[in-house]
């Protein structure tokens, strides 16, 4: 009778006709590489935190008119957890978006703010509307829009890749004088994604890509800031400019003085970028006809297509009307944009699919960025910088005072909403160059033109974010160009100060 073999032999002692495995092959593990470089930028951050919060000795910040702000034990937590995102944002020590999560739970069990308010912050409205500004760019991309947009622009600007440069920017900037800059990225973005696969189709980083992508998040906060439909940030500060100083900033006031220094930086930027991100290629032969080929084998616009352009175009209509009619201005933004949303679900233009790939990353960041910034500005923290940083300019040269103050809104905006990067400053310069005798009008305007391009950061702007979703650099590579291009901004601003804005007859001194 056979037995039935169970691979051992009588009293359970292994067979001697199975080979067995070598001891040094079966206890061989995959070996991982320890990333001390990322160590170091966590522990880096989190020292940062504790040292601020629990070590950092400051006095009270003392404004013009002699009121006192002390920096409390929660300002101080709200500057350590400032500083610590700082790091792991830059260095990407983390997810981006874990990091933003790192905010509110730092703010939670440091008793630094209440959860409900550390938290709620994430569900702000200007994260929605970023939220609907990301599913117009999707319902652009399902509908076939953003090639059909892509293939007629390559048709105008040609095969040398420097052209396709400035016909992208010259396009981003055009629209950003009639929507909000965000919806402009947002709408733009799956555009550059086809344009960019013409040129590289594998995915990879390349040269190109890093200069069509950050050159759209920088062009897009240089377009943004010459009309008041732009983005909130010039509505906000012409309101403190009229309750400090009585006067009115009109529309095309605003855009008298700013549109100069914006298609100026446009082009600075084009420049910018054809030196320090110069495509692989000069040309790209034959690309022409390639997009004329696939621009007809799109054929006729389908329906989708027609009625995402109808809920788009609508919506942005309503958005843009809503600072030349009261009656719009009770309706939120971010309700107007969102309303889009519903609508593209409504009519099956979007699908359950799209909704599931949504890139919460980036929101996760902006919920973050939004928690910080409103931690910065309730704990006092925001409004101890402002007064401590403006007033070390009191003995200043007029021309180094604006410059500061356009300075401080530059640092200040790349890591806070650029509305509250206005909101804590402005007030306090307004009233310290009225003492010196700088006519407010170019404290003014210097503040708009630095915090509308915050070229360090992605937490700075939405367009940053959106940018980075194209993979083609990382945050750190962001950060890096990013200081050279701020460089050229303050460099701007400086001959726009001195020479340009009073030639066009804004005012410098009180009096003159």
């Amino acid at each position: 009778m056979l037995e039935k073999s169970d691979g051992a032999s009588p009293a359970g002692q292994p067979r001697r006709d199975l080979p067995t495995m070598p001891d040094e092959i079966r206890l061989a593990r995959p070996v991982r590489k320890v990333n001390w470089r990322r160590i170091f930028f966590i522990i880096l951050g989190a020292a940062l935190f504790l040292t601020a919060y629990f070590i950092l000795p400051a006095s009270d910040a003392v404004d013009p008119k002699g009121e006192h702000f002390t920096l409390t034990r929660q300002g101080r937590g709200a500057l350590g957890v400032f500083l610590l995102a700082a790091v792991w944002w830059v260095f990407e020590v983390v997810p981006i978006g874990i990091t933003a999560i790192a905010i509110g739970v730092l703010q939670a069990l440091f008793l630094i703010r209440k959860p409900q308010e550390a938290f709620t912050d994430y569900m702000d409205p200007s994260v929605w509307f970023i939220i609907g500004s990301v599913v117009i760019g999707m319902a652009f991309t399902r509908t076939g829009l953003t090639k059909r947009m892509a293939y007629r622009m390559l048709l105008l600007v040609g095969e040398r890749t420097s052209m396709i440069y400035l016909g992208c920017f010259v396009m981003i900037a055009i629209l950003t004088l009639i929507m909000a800059h965000t919806a402009v990225a947002a709408t733009i973005f799956p555009l550059m994604m086809a344009i960019h696969s013409l040129y590289d189709d594998d995915g990879k980083p390349t040269k190109c890509g890093k200069g069509l992508f950050i050159g759209m998040a920088f062009v897009c906060g240089a377009g943004s800031i010459v009309t008041l439909l732009g983005s909130a940030r010039a509505a906000v500060a012409i309101g403190f400019f009229r309750d400090m100083t009585g006067q009115e900033i009109s529309f095309f006031q605003l855009s008298y003085y700013l549109l100069p220094i914006g298609w100026g930086m446009i082009l600075l930027l084009w420049g910018f970028f054809m030196l320090f991100f110069k495509p692989e290629r000069q040309t790209i032969p034959g690309l022409r006809e390639r997009a004329r080929a696939l621009y007809r084998h799109l054929g006729p616009m389908s329906r989708q297509e027609i009625g995402t352009l109808a809920i788009v175009i609508s919506a942005i209509a309503i958005l843009s009307c809503r600072s030349f009619f009261p009656f719009l201005k009770p309706f939120d933004k971010s309700a107007i944009l969102l309303t889009t949303t519903v609508l593209f679900f409504i009519f099956n233009i979007l699908t359950i699919k799209e909704l599931e790939e949504l890139p919460w990353n980036i929101v996760l960041l902006f919920g973050g960025a939004m928690s910080i910034g409103l931690c910065l500005w309730q704990t006092g923290c925001a409004q101890w910088m402002a007064i401590k940083w403006l007033t070390l300019l009191q003995g200043a040269p007029w021309y180094a005072f604006v410059l500061g103050v356009a300075f401080f809104v530059l640092i200040m905006t790349n890591f806070i909403m650029n509305v509250a990067a206005i909101a804590i400053s402005l007030p306090v310069a307004l009233v310290i160059s009225k003492y010196l005798g700088i006519a407010p009008e170019l404290v003014f305007y210097a503040s708009l033109v630095t915090a509308g391009m915050p070229f360090l950061l992605l937490v700075g702007a939405a367009p940053n974010a959106i940018a980075y979703e194209s993979k083609q650099f990382t945050t750190g590579q962001f950060f890096l160009y990013g200081i050279p291009a701020s460089a050229l901004l303050m460099a701007a601003l400086a001959l726009f100060v001195l020479v340009i804005w009073p030639l066009m007859g804004m005012p410098v001194r009180v009096g003159m």
